[in-house]
């Protein structure tokens, strides 16, 4: 479905990424992990257009999404959830899920995806005609996690979900995305600083160093990688 060749974005003449190259097939769950800085972020915004790159090849199911903005790349349907949720504070609840549903391969099932999204958060269905701004954090992001399923996408990109959050409330979250990915089989691309419950859940993932993939493999291989163990699971 994805296939990122040789990708570099550079921020002032820094290179944030250096000649990235992964895939996603259709229906995989991919995790990107590493430390801060490494470009995870940086990554996503390449896929989602709200950054250029400056290099390489961007392709979504083999077309090459280089020339396209980043709204023609959400109507091929790739949502992006961002990191800090951006949710918009001084409307609804129900007003920043209708927003997700745009894409107007999503506007036939609106109504549809509005009762599943309120289904699988009931709080959100409590709190519909509340202001997001006047949410807890766990609140807003999954408010901001309906708000990218509205858009019935084929792609959903996940950065850092449990940023901010307590464990209880990353727990559901984690809970929650891994129903989304059993009950709707999405494509599903997450970036993630909690390493074992990110490659707990994937079925590959990629380690990304200063802006380079490092390593890559299957979640139980990567988990068992000394080098994965040492540097990031206190082994």
């Amino acid at each position: 479905m994805l296939k990122i060749s040789g990708l570099s974005v550079a921020y002032g003449g820094l290179r944030a990424l250096d000649e990235v190259s992964l895939e996603v097939g259709e229906g995989e769950f991919v995790t990107i992990v590493g430390p801060n800085g490494a470009g995870k972020t940086t990554l996503l915004r390449a896929i989602s257009g709200s950054v250029r790159s400056a290099a390489g090849r961007l392709e979504f199911r083999g077309r090459d999404m280089g020339p396209l903005a980043a709204h023609q790349r959400a109507a091929l349907g790739i949502a992006h959830v961002p990191e800090g949720r951006r949710v918009f504070p001084s409307l609804s609840v129900l007003e920043n899920l209708e927003l997700g549903s745009y894409r107007r391969a999503a506007r036939p099932q609106r109504a549809a995806g509005l009762e599943a999204v309120l289904a699988m958060f009931p709080v959100l269905r409590e709190r519909r005609r509340q202001l997001a701004g006047s949410l807890s954090g766990g609140e807003q992001q999954m408010l901001a996690l309906g708000r990218g399923l509205m858009a019935q996408p084929d792609l959903l990109l996940l950065d850092e979900p449990s940023q901010g959050l307590g464990p209880r409330v990353v727990e559901q979250i984690i809970e929650t995305i891994e129903r989304i990915r059993k009950s709707r089989r999405l494509t599903i691309l997450l970036v993630e600083q909690r390493v074992v419950e990110a490659l707990e859940l994937c079925d590959r993932g990629y380690v990304l160093e200063t802006g380079r993939v490092a390593l890559e493999g299957a979640h139980d291989a990567l988990l068992a990688d000394p080098r994965v163990q040492r540097a990031y699971l206190g082994v």
